[in-house]
């Protein structure tokens, strides 16, 4: 992996571990099925008029969608707003790295080193400690929720991996088509039409400013930069190559969430923390 490209995998590192707090200030008004649908919405509509579809097999593009876009998202969101803290979220997502390293094993025949190996079981410990304590301390579900949210981002990188898009971009920006959909029926059908009304009700009162600029930090930055760099980074190298480059977006996200959101870092789950990472 080139130096540049190195650097570019911690940009989006760094970009992604914000997102948590931005996707904590969006929860705060918007329900989280319907917050889902919106993120990919606002995106999906310029992207269907104004870019060209890309050129990959359709169900790369679903897979994708439905993995990184629907399954990701839906459990994240669901699972903060259930009560998972942005900063822990932010480490047990990153389970997705050793989930893609294994999926690929299995299904993409990708060779696995022996240090690669080892270092999957070390981050396997750390976050069970992590499951561990929360299920001692607090209510073991969010935890739960947020490594489902892993799983589907772990099949989404799967999907993006065997695309293989002359333009990394317009896959990214297609990507968000298929969320959408599915998840404003999810929403009307779990969240109902009440809270989803009253939501876009009061956008534009003085109290939803944050929520709609975290909404909007997901889609541009947190989508069309981090997601558009992701992908390509995917496109050039293995997925275990590059997927275990996430594993940097806890240290920003805990960071941030204990300076922005006064977030209590636990000393247990802060070593749990350093496991995975290391």
């Amino acid at each position: 992996m080139t130096t540049r490209d190195r650097l570019l995998a911690v940009l989006v590192a760094i970009t992604w571990g914000l997102n948590f707090i931005a996707i904590h200030a969006s929860l705060e008004h918007f329900p989280p099925m319907f917050c889902v649908a919106l993120r990919f919405g606002l995106l999906a509509v310029p992207t269907v008029l104004l870019v060209p579809r890309p050129d990959v097999r359709l169900r790369w593009l679903i897979g994708y969608g439905a993995g990184f876009g629907i399954a990701q998202f839906l459990f994240l969101y669901v699972g903060m707003r259930a009560g998972m803290p942005a900063g822990l979220a932010s480490l047990v997502l990153q389970a997705s790295a050793p989930f893609t390293v294994v999926l690929a094993g299995v299904l993409l025949r990708e060779r696995l080193s022996g240090r690669q190996v080892l270092g999957i079981v070390i981050a396997i410990v750390g976050l069970a400690g992590v499951a561990w304590h929360r299920s001692q301390t607090a209510a073991l579900l969010p935890v739960l929720l947020t490594l489902l949210a892993a799983l589907g981002w772990a099949f989404g990188n799967l999907a993006n991996r065997q695309a293989h898009p002359s333009n990394p971009l317009h896959l990214t920006l297609w990507m968000s088509v298929v969320p959408p959909i599915p998840m404003l029926a999810f929403s009307l059908l779990f969240e109902g039409p009440g809270p989803v009304g009253e939501s876009l009700a009061t956008v534009v009162t003085p109290e939803a400013v944050p929520a709609v600029l975290g909404l909007l930090y997901t889609v541009v930055i947190g989508t069309v930069v981090g997601s558009g760099l992701w992908t390509l980074l995917m496109t050039r190298y293995p997925s275990s190559t590059v997927a275990p480059f996430s594993l940097l977006v806890p240290v920003v996200g805990m960071s941030a969430s204990a300076l922005l959101l006064s977030e209590r870092l636990d000393p247990f789950e802060l070593a749990s923390g350093a496991v995975v990472i290391a």
